[in-house]
């Protein structure tokens, strides 16, 4: 609990107002259950009131594809990040090695089911780093994808850096996050990713990617 409300205070200090809490759901390695993540989130949501930290928090999850995380979402047992025109959100992660034989029929039978799936961190994806078409037909397909700010800023090297502009640039990219892990290595920033997509593309562009479209995901009223 102790690092969980130093990554909010630094959250906070960068700006941020709300956060989207995304535990791994990646069956055998990280068998996290909505049932269970509920739990967490009252818990942290009271820790941060009695702190006195202004951080609004939602819960989702980064659910690798598999056929156990289909499995489980069929169960009921992972949690959306929200609902838009329709379709509900979940935050799907693609092994990072590779994009896995299986992968367009997985989305086809999300979207079928009105779950649009957003891909995280493409740009880190070694199938996408080597042939950006690789993601293309899931684009096509209805997916958003999400770029980690940290890629934008360098932080994972210049190769993923490339990737992710290139995809900005195809007008392929959705949202951009944190991905925060912890204070060291991944801590919450936002805001130098921001100034970097309106120094390149806009800040409506920027704003849109960081602010209003997570904002729409999460229900969040930012009037």
């Amino acid at each position: 609990m102790s690092e969980a409300l130093a990554l909010a205070r630094a959250a906070v200090a960068d700006g941020i107002t709300v956060c989207a809490m995304t535990p791994h759901i990646h069956p055998r390695r990280y068998p996290n259950v909505k049932s269970v993540l509920l739990g967490h989130l009252a818990a942290f949501r009271a820790a941060l009131a009695e702190h006195q930290i202004p951080l609004q928090i939602h819960l989702g999850a980064e659910v690798r594809l598999s056929v156990e995380s289909l499995e489980q979402l069929l169960e009921g047992e992972v949690p959306f990040l929200g609902e838009v025109g329709g379709y509900k959100i979940i935050l799907l992660e693609f092994p990072h090695q590779m994009i896995p034989l299986g992968s367009q029929q997985f989305v086809d039978k999300l979207l079928s089911m009105k779950i649009r799936p957003l891909i995280a961190h493409p740009e880190r994806n070694k199938a996408v780093l080597a042939d950006l078409e690789r993601i293309r037909p899931f684009v096509n397909a209805g997916c958003w994808l999400q770029v980690t700010a940290g890629a934008l800023t360098g932080n994972f090297g210049a190769p993923a850096r490339e990737v992710a502009l290139r995809l900005i640039k195809n007008d392929w990219v959705h949202v951009v996050a944190s991905d925060s892990h912890n204070l060291e290595a991944r801590p919450p920033v936002i805001s130098a990713a921001r100034d970097m997509l309106a120094q390149l593309f806009g800040s409506d562009m920027a704003e849109q990617m960081v602010a209003v479209r997570p904002a729409r995901i999460l229900g969040v009223n930012t009037t």
